[in-house]
């Protein structure tokens, strides 16, 4: 690779500034000490910014249900302060913080059999915002109730399932069906959905790059580059998976009309097999993702989900990665996971996942027990051990509160990240109408709201090539085929479309045999 003395960076700053020169020079830390601005379109997500109101368009979950107890929980969500609840009779609420009469917060308002009370006054307001008692004095009822008329509370629609609330915060009357992946998504018998919330410092985006980028494991969560030995729950090869440390060979490629990412990555166990795992991205922030702790020993052909997740910005600069993980021995072939584990702040595969380290993270707590972590990472007692043995939350977070794009020199490997970009850039522009909220919205109808997704995991009992270049054009003629084979099979469902792929997972298999 040679590299030039000067370097056009091409790339102009959200405030408007023209593109600079780039002096590659020894000690030249003078000619890159000026940080532009961060890029607007794609963070931030506030009411009436580009990506909030994309985002709006769709659901989100919001908290965990165990976050909701005899007292309302305060949210920040897509930068509106919100308070969720379940009232007496079970329904949930999820209000905007702010009473609609004098502006009190409903964070100290007091659950009701159906709907909360402002502390501030006595105004109840149910689950859809509706006014339902205004405290006025005795023989005033008709004015009280004329009054009750003529305000609402900011209400946005809540579900539960499966131990996670979810909210749509868009226009009512363009709500748009409920996303259940594959029915309910794919869960082998004995599997469950187990719920979790990670709070991350920082801005959504940069925690969903990091989910299309398949190559940071190689580095990250190798223990040959953690620390003198400073083994935190990061390194794959704590759980035997070395395949993970292995660098991919990626296959990226838009699917469903650019309405989402396959990201495949094909990697060698050894000379007799070859792990493949496909994980998806779905716009605007859902990921699902393949086994983690995959070894290869044994061959595996189309498993399915063990990581369901969505980026949830909180405000332009902190977000939640919320979701399920898959646990039992359907997807969790190996046995090493730890349900016990798995919840608020709390995931048991990597440690560095979150803000929270050992031991502060285990034992026995309530959600009222949890102390914030500073939002200043450097302020934690545990920072040295962080870096001893950084894990994903310290890369993430570290690129500062709000990523600067226009400061990164991307290279070949990463093609998912700033390909997914350009998905959504495409999405709010309506360059890709398909991937069009609108759009969005009638496809999952079209799918019952139930669409197929591309995740798997499989390992092949596919040969190594005799040469470097025959291994690498059987990897990358592996990675293709599968997207495609995936591809074919959408307008199948369940059992039928899985038959359909292993058998052609196994054709596939076989012909790159000798």
């Amino acid at each position: 690779m040679t590299i030039k003395s000067d370097k056009l960076e091409g790339q102009k700053s959200s405030g408007g500034a023209a593109a600079t020169v780039k002096k590659l020079v020894p000690y030249g830390g003078y000619y890159v000490n000026k940080v532009p601005g961060h890029d607007p379109e794609l963070t931030e997500t506030g009411p009436g910014t580009p990506m909030g109101e994309y985002m709006r368009a769709f659901w989100h979950p919001v908290c965990m249900s165990i976050e909701l107890t005899d007292t309302p929980r305060f949210l920040k969500i897509l930068n509106e302060e919100l308070v969720a609840f379940r009232d007496g009779s079970g329904r949930v609420g999820l209000l905007h913080a702010h009473c609609a009469h004098r502006g009190a917060s409903l964070e100290y308002g007091a659950i009701q059999e159906r709907g909360i009370m402002c502390c501030y006054h006595g105004m109840v307001f149910d689950v859809d915002g509706a006014c339902l008692h205004v405290p006025f004095p005795q023989g005033e009822e008709k004015e009280a109730e004329k009054y009750a008329c003529s305000i609402r509370q900011g209400a946005y629609k809540a579900v539960e399932r499966h131990g996670l609330v979810f909210a749509y915060m868009g226009p009512p009357e363009n709500e748009p069906p409920f996303p259940e992946w594959e029915g309910d998504y794919t869960v082998m018998p004995g599997d469950e959905l187990v719920a979790y919330s990670n709070f991350q410092h920082c801005n959504w985006l940069q925690v969903q790059d990091n989910a299309a980028d398949n190559f940071h494991p190689t580095a990250l969560h190798a223990a040959k580059n953690v620390v003198k030995g400073q083994f935190q729950g990061t390194t794959f090869d704590e759980v035997g998976a070395a395949s993970m440390e292995v660098a991919p060979d990626m296959h990226f490629q838009p699917v469903q009309q650019g309405r989402s990412l396959a990201c495949a990555g094909a990697r060698r166990v050894n000379k007799d097999r070859l792990f493949v795992r496909v994980q998806h991205q779905v716009l605007p922030n859902l990921s699902l993702h393949a086994y983690t702790s995959e070894d290869g020993s044994n061959k595996k052909l189309f498993s399915r989900f063990h990581i369901i997740r969505w980026t949830v910005p909180v405000d332009d600069e902190n977000s939640k990665m919320i979701g399920w993980r898959v646990m039992g021995p359907g997807i969790d072939t190996r046995g090493v996971g730890k349900k016990e584990l798995v919840g608020y702040e709390s995931i048991d595969f990597l440690d560095g996942q979150v803000a929270m380290r050992r031991p502060e993270r285990f034992g026995d707590y309530s959600i009222e027990d949890i102390v914030p972590i500073p939002a200043n990472h450097r302020e934690r007692a545990n920072y040295k051990q962080a870096q001893y043995a950084p894990g994903d939350y310290e890369a993430i977070i570290s690129q500062r509160p709000i990523a600067v794009h226009s400061l990164e020199n991307p290279t070949r490997f990463d093609a998912g990240v700033f390909l997914f970009r350009k998905m959504l850039r495409d999405a709010l522009r309506g360059s890709n109408p398909a991937a069009s909220a609108q759009h969005f919205a009638e496809w999952f109808r079209e799918n019952a709201g139930a669409p197929n997704s591309f995740c798997s995991g499989n390992v092949f009992e596919i040969p190594e090539g005799a040469t470097v270049e025959e291994e690498v054009v059987r990897r990358r003629k592996v990675t293709k085929q599968i997207v495609a084979i995936l591809a074919e099979s959408e307008t199948l469902k369940g059992e039928a479309r899985a038959a359909f792929v292993r058998e052609r997972f196994e054709a596939l298999e076989q012909s790159m045999k000798p």
